[in-house]
């Protein structure tokens, strides 16, 4: 698959910085274009591997931002967008839309720019081109707070409806407890470049690697279709340590036969494993519409009946036939990787849970800016008695 990508506000680009050094340590080519849009000037100049002409930055004369960005205001975020956007559409001008199959929007959710400034930069991409637009949202943590949360409830809803599929990362379910905020941001960053890029690169291969159940793009788009929301399970284990990579499915597949480790139980048991791992974000695997499979790794190792096998347990498992399964081959790949999509599922807890905890924080600041009101009234009051004359 080729893409057009757009890393908006600083989670958004710092997640499409990370896909661009992973393709580059993989030698896969997924992003032809890879464009930053933000309000900070010093966040745009962190990328190791967007280009430097490729960042845009907008809201430099603008009251609410002045190139330091927007304070995680939303409403800011829009605006500032919404003024600038002759000059976000000008960004576009060079994007070769011939040479891709769709374009992608990152954000994060609970920050200022990435949710107000994102649907805005989404809207302007449907008016301006018939290719797809899908959405990678990263959703904060409880930890972070009540006003990203606040964010993201009510960006979310506009994410989902604007783009042609969301794909969602959750902050609360990948964070290690131990870890500090910028640990946990640039591991949880590296987890998901590796999973969009290995699932959506999927089809873009040499030449000399041979599929024996070619996937393309056609096959990804056709599974991203359904909208809603979409979650990435994730497996991978390496080719040079056989005695470790089987024993791994020992635990993982009770059928399980030392005398029957063949490529296709090994395969069959990666795709467990990834379904059965952290998903992108936690939900239940059968309220999915459509699922993908894409088996990455060394040609030799693929084997059709692993695949067709871990295909129809996929099928039992998400408890639909719209699955579709198929190969990447990457000669001289140091792994064997699953990367599974759960397209429009709908039964994610999490987002239950950030719209509780966003009515939660917008009573908080609907009482406290009544007592403001409140201590107004009174200094108004009391100004007023002062004045009145003696008698």
């Amino acid at each position: 698959m080729k893409l057009a990508t757009i890393g908006v506000g600083n989670a958004g680009t710092k997640i499409l910085d990370r896909m661009l050094e992973f393709e580059d340590k993989t030698n896969r080519s997924l992003c032809r274009h890879a464009m930053a849009i933000n309000t900070a000037r010093t966040d745009l100049a962190k990328p190791d591997f967007i280009p430097p002409e490729r960042r845009v930055l907008i809201g430099d004369t603008h009251q609410g931002a002045k190139g330091h960005g927007v304070g995680g205001d939303v409403e800011v975020g829009a605006d500032v967008a919404k003024t600038e956007i002759e000059e976000i559409r000008r960004a576009f001008d060079d994007v070769e839309i011939h040479d891709v199959d769709a374009l992608l929007v990152s954000a994060g959710l609970g920050g200022g720019t990435g949710s107000g400034a994102g649907p805005v930069v989404i809207d302007e991409l449907q008016k301006m081109y018939d290719e797809p637009v899908y959405g990678l949202g990263v959703l904060p943590g409880e930890y972070e707070g009540g006003r990203p949360a606040l964010n993201a409830a009510r960006s979310l809803q506009s994410f989902v409806t604007k783009v042609d599929n969301f794909v969602a990362f959750d902050n609360d379910a990948w964070r290690a407890r131990d870890q500090t905020i910028e640990e946990g941001y640039d591991e949880m960053n590296g987890e998901l470049a590796t999973r969009i890029v290995t699932l959506l690169a999927a089809g873009e291969k040499d030449d000399t690697d041979v599929a024996e159940n070619v996937m393309d793009s056609s096959d990804i788009m056709r599974t991203l279709d359904t909208g809603g929301i979409s979650s990435i399970g994730y497996a991978s284990s390496p080719v040079d340590a056989q005695k470790g990579l089987i024993g791994r499915f020992r635990e993982d597949d009770e059928e399980f036969n030392a005398d029957e480790a063949t490529d296709a139980t090994k395969i069959k048991g990666l795709v467990r494993r990834a379904v059965n791992s952290r998903l992108t974000i936690p939900c239940e695997v059968s309220s999915a519409d459509r699922v993908l499979v894409v088996i990455s790794g060394p040609p030799e190792m693929f084997a059709r009946k692993g695949l067709e096998s871990a295909r129809q347990w996929l099928e039992d498992t998400a408890d639909t036939v719209e699955v579709l399964a198929g190969d990447d081959p990457r000669e001289n790949a140091t792994e064997l990787a699953a990367a599974v999509l759960l397209s429009n599922v709908t039964e994610t807890p999490r987002v239950d849970e950030i719209q509780d905890q966003a009515v939660d924080a917008q009573n908080k600041i609907q009482e406290l800016d009544a007592v403001r009101e409140q201590e107004i009234e009174e200094l108004i009051t009391d100004d007023d008695d002062e004045l009145d004359p003696v008698v």
